[in-house]
């Protein structure tokens, strides 16, 4: 009897009615797109690693004792801005600063020597360091002011005010006996010249900074406070990272592909905030409540329990870190921030005691349009302090508007830094104080 063999057909046909099954589709499609989507990774990240340097910002930083938290001397410092494409390799100097090596004694006795000393603006990650302000001004100075012989050196910490800076003139800028001290001042110095504030803003027990802060005495007057090396023991607690959130945070640390989505998931984030912030100043105007941020509401709480800053906080929500900033453009302020003026003024006693001490002038330079837009209580309150004490204010917004040069052009966009035109307006300010007050120099 003949075996009948079945034909091949009978299979091929009931595989191509299994693959056309809707379940089957679906999986082959998501298979597809998975596929495809992991092929545009994988090219991007090899395009990128070819583009970027390096995927992030690095500062490595030194804790002195006596001085706190500095960048890590002849360390190279990196600066990545990726909405901007830009990337910066600065090195920091052998004191600790991003500036040129400390002028030397030869140089400083021949010439007109200024310390400039201030916060971000004046350590300028974002600029290589020739284009810095003080090196503007000196190359200016050398050929405008040549018989004062001009030399600048610089002394900036990000994040710091006046009373965190006073050992950066204490322990480096008095080696260069200088004739000429300039603090540069923008609008976030007040709070970070305040325990409760800086603490608010930063998470720090109030009790223990990493730099130079400064406590009231049992009479209730200001003493200055040293850095505490172990400060990084008693932060204050944070919130936990979402488990969700977790495995993304690490990838964005390694994939240069998963920082470039990041970057474009930050624009829409900041887009949804700057429609919140209207709606959150519209509130302000109607009197309002705004929603405090957790955070900080609970880091509040916590400060509001010690010694140091009980009531301060009193009738005051924190909707944000830069609300603890820009609430100094408020007319009437709440305690904790009219403290924080006491603790300016604090400051830059320290800093005028030094300076008529060390025979040198000490000014003012009024940083951006924060500190001199008319109208704006924040420069206003910063020329009361200034002239009850005799000290010359610089301001740069009112440099730039007399000159006719667009005050946007003058900060980097996506930053909120100088940039380089704000750097050589900064630059050609100072200058024109120095040709009216050469006796500066004598």
């Amino acid at each position: 009897m003949r075996r009948i063999i079945p034909s091949p057909r009978k299979y091929i046909r009931a595989l191509q009615a299994a693959a056309r099954s809707p379940a089957r589709i679906a999986a082959w499609n998501a298979l597809f797109i998975i596929a495809f989507l992991l092929l545009i990774a994988l090219a991007g990240e090899m395009y990128l690693r070819l583009t970027k340097p390096f995927i992030d910002t690095d500062v490595p930083y030194r804790f002195v004792d006596g001085v706190g938290v500095i960048r890590e001397p002849n360390a190279e410092l990196r600066y990545a801005n990726w909405r901007t494409n830009n990337y910066l390799v600065s090195r920091a100097n052998s004191q600790g600063f991003l500036d040129r090596e400390p002028i030397t004694p030869e140089r400083a006795a021949a010439g007109c020597r200024i310390a400039f000393i201030g916060d971000s603006f004046v350590e300028a990650w974002q600029v290589p360091i020739a284009d810095k302000f003080h090196v503007r001004l000196e190359e200016m100075a050398a050929r405008e002011l040549p018989h004062l012989n001009i030399a600048a050196q610089a002394y900036g910490i990000g994040g710091t005010g006046q009373i965190n800076q006073i050992p950066y003139y204490d322990e480096y800028a008095r080696r260069l006996n200088p004739k000429l001290v300039t603090l540069v001042f923008y609008f976030n110095d007040f709070a970070n010249n305040a325990t409760a504030l800086l603490a608010l803003a930063r998470g720090w027990d109030p009790d223990r900074f990493p730099n130079m802060s400064a406590q009231k005495d049992a009479r209730g007057n200001l003493e200055l406070r040293p850095p505490d090396p172990e400060y990084e023991r008693f932060l204050l607690p944070r919130m936990p990272t979402p488990r969700h959130e977790i495995p993304w945070e690490k990838l964005v640390k390694v994939s240069y592909f998963a920082k470039w989505l990041d970057i474009r998931k930050g624009w829409v984030i900041d887009k949804i905030d700057g429609v919140i912030d209207r709606i959150e100043a519209t509130r302000a105007r109607t009197n309002a409540p705004a929603a405090p941020d957790p955070q900080l509401k609970a880091w509040k709480d916590i400060i509001a329990e010690r010694p140091c800053c009980a009531s301060l906080l009193d009738g005051w929500q924190p909707v944000g870190r830069d609300s603890i900033h820009r609430q100094f453009s408020a007319e009437r302020l709440p305690p904790a921030f009219q403290e924080a003026l006491e603790y300016t003024e604090f400051g830059i006693d320290q800093f005028k005691r030094r300076a008529d001490r060390d025979g040198a002038r000490l000014i003012i330079l009024a940083a951006t349009k924060d500190m001199g837009t008319p109208g704006d209580p924040q420069f206003d309150r910063l020329t009361a302090i200034a002239d009850a004490r005799g000290i010359p204010i610089i301001s740069e917004y009112d440099y730039i508007v007399r000159q006719g040069y667009d005050i946007d052009q003058s900060i980097l966009r996506h930053d909120g830094h100088w940039s380089p035109d704000g750097h050589q307006w900064a630059a050609e300010a100072v200058l024109e104080w120095l040709k009216q007050n050469q006796d500066v120099c004598d």
